[in-house]
């Protein structure tokens, strides 16, 4: 189980997440990454606090056992998470969605899905947040053709 610090547990902590953060998906589950921004007007009088994570299994999965297995698989899988890549975007929030093939999956599989689909998540979210180096100019557009070239 995790602390309750460190569990999105508000509708509006979930939506901004999955509105706002990086998604990446696998077959098993689809990660969305929102990490701590202090630039950003609206979590400038915040403080990072500590990652944040939800998660959501719907009846698609199966069962109330099934859909229950799923979670504690999935935050065993998170918890082991927090102390690795995790550690090193304090005020992330993610939210773990799981996909109907997860109520069948093994628990290898599950954490190989989560793993990846967590690294691809941070890896877009900070690749967006990486700041623009205004000495280098515009960025130039290239192959931005007619589009006839691509008919003859």
């Amino acid at each position: 189980m995790l602390p309750r610090e460190k569990r999105v547990r508000t509708p509006a902590d979930f939506s901004q997440t999955l509105r706002s953060g990086a998604r990446t998906g696998r077959r098993n589950v689809v990660v969305s990454a929102h990490l701590f921004d202090p630039t950003l007007p609206s979590e400038a009088d915040s403080s990072a606090g500590p990652v944040r994570v939800g998660f959501v299994v719907s009846k698609a999965i199966g069962n109330a056992v099934v859909r229950n297995r799923v979670k504690r698989r999935l935050r065993a899988a998170v918890a082991d998470q927090l102390n690795g890549p995790l550690a090193q975007h304090p005020g992330a929030t993610v939210v773990v969605r799981a996909l109907p093939p997860s109520g069948t999956a093994d628990w290898d599989e599950l954490k190989k899905d989560l793993d990846s689909a967590l690294a691809g998540a941070l890896r877009k979210e900070a690749g967006r947040r990486r700041p623009a180096d205004p000495a280098s100019g515009p960025v130039p557009v290239t192959g931005a053709g007619s589009g006839a070239e691509l008919n003859a």
